[in-house]
């Protein structure tokens, strides 16, 4: 696909209509984590060195069409505009008689938010008098906010056929990030999926053993794995009841030429709690009371070495329980080892999806990865290789 991006558009005295996410975490009525908004920085610069003026839309949690005050986007105006360095201005509603006055009353380079779009049942029926509604206050539509693209609503993907629309920064910035890493990758291309459950990924795992040549399972999902092969697992989390499908996976892999690596060894203890006595085990040498937390030593070694001899990684999920030492060994040295690979020019290094955030968080090396996506559901839509609407309405 090919996009329009700002660089084609005329932006002096337009008002520009920008979907963002600022669904952020709050405490105590403040924003307690303002990664999001400094992901919209880049584009509402652009925005505003063009000319326009900058009109914000997003919607935040699950108001399902009604009004919520605890839902409101008002507290989110003032963290904003710390990040930014300049007023922010807020606007009570989204569409109507309120939204226009506040946006006839910004200048050109000015910055509005207006009010949650999900206090209206249209957004989310993607109902086409609403994305008028909505568009009726802007000249051109930017879609900045990939992450609630794989939603089909009114100002994710309504608004980009009615008015001329654009992919903004951190939207380029991720559809480019996501082509190199699985559209045109350099090869060869290693995953790494770790997670809980093989039944959340089921349609990841069957698109990515065609996609790449080396695929590693980690996580509480490895179990289900290791299980489905004769292994005893203990007490570990494990879903018996996809030993089945986690063997056509193994079959499709082959099929594939995907090469699968499983663990090797295990990292185990009779309770999940930070600092448990934990014992490194041989597959299927534990007992009936021990769970299995972490990979090994010796699968997690390998792991570094398929990293040495690949071109691309592609990274969701943790290989153990990483919130809790001593069970997050293995994703901290695996998430080292990839950081110093990009950064000596040997590998692409992508990541997404909560938990890998997260991760990569607590081993500091979110910066050094090529590109860490923060957009969780369209992430993980975009690798099961799924059309995503709010990117498809762009595309040119």
């Amino acid at each position: 696909m090919t996009f329009r991006t700002l660089d084609d558009a005329d932006l002096q005295g337009r008002r520009a209509l920008v979907r963002v996410d600022f669904n952020v975490p709050m405490a105590d009525g403040e924003v307690s984590d303002d990664t999001r908004l400094r992901a919209a920085i880049p584009t509402i610069a652009k925005l505003r060195a063009g000319g326009a003026k900058v009109i914000l839309l997003a919607h935040f949690d699950r108001p399902k069409g009604k009004v919520v005050a605890e839902m409101s986007l008002g507290p989110i105006a003032p963290a904003l505009a710390k990040v930014l360095g300049l007023p922010v201005a807020f606007a009570s509603d989204c569409v109507g008689p309120i939204a226009a006055d506040a946006i006839a009353a910004i200048r050109n380079g000015d910055v509005l938010l207006l009010e949650n779009v999900r206090f209206h049942a249209g957004e989310e029926a993607n109902d086409p008098a609403f994305a008028k509604a909505l568009a009726a206050n802007g000249d051109l539509y930017v879609n900045d906010a990939f992450s609630a693209a794989h939603r089909a609503h009114a100002s994710t993907e309504g608004l980009a056929h009615i008015l001329p629309a654009y992919a903004g920064e951190q939207m380029r910035l991720e559809l480019s990030a996501l082509e190199r890493a699985l559209g045109h990758p350099e090869r060869p291309v290693l995953g790494i999926v770790g997670g809980s459950k093989v039944s959340t990924k089921l349609d990841l795992l069957r698109h990515l053993v065609t996609k790449l040549d080396k695929l590693a399972i980690g996580g509480g999902m490895a179990n289900t794995f290791l299980y489905a092969q004769g292994h005893d697992v203990g007490a570990s989390y494990c879903e018996k009841e996809m030993a089945e499908t986690a063997r056509e996976i193994i079959r499709l892999a082959g099929q594939n030429n995907c090469k699968l690596f499983l663990p090797l060894d295990i990292v185990v203890a009779e309770k999940m709690a930070p600092g448990a006595p934990a014992r490194v085990r041989g597959l299927g040498a534990l007992d009936e009371h021990e769970r299995i937390l972490d990979a090994g030593p010796e699968t997690t070694e390998r792991l570094c070495r398929a990293m040495d001899n690949s071109k691309t990684l592609i990274w969701n999920g943790p290989l153990g329980v990483f919130e809790m030492p001593p069970f997050d060994k293995a994703t901290m040295t695996a998430a080292h080892h990839a950081a110093e690979l990009v950064k000596s020019g040997k590998i692409v290094a992508v990541a997404g999806g909560g938990d890998t955030v997260a991760a990569l968080n607590a081993a500091g090396v979110v910066d050094d990865f090529t590109f860490v996506s923060t957009a969780g559901g369209a992430f993980l839509e975009w690798m099961e290789g799924k059309e995503l609407p709010g990117v498809a309405a762009l595309s040119q």
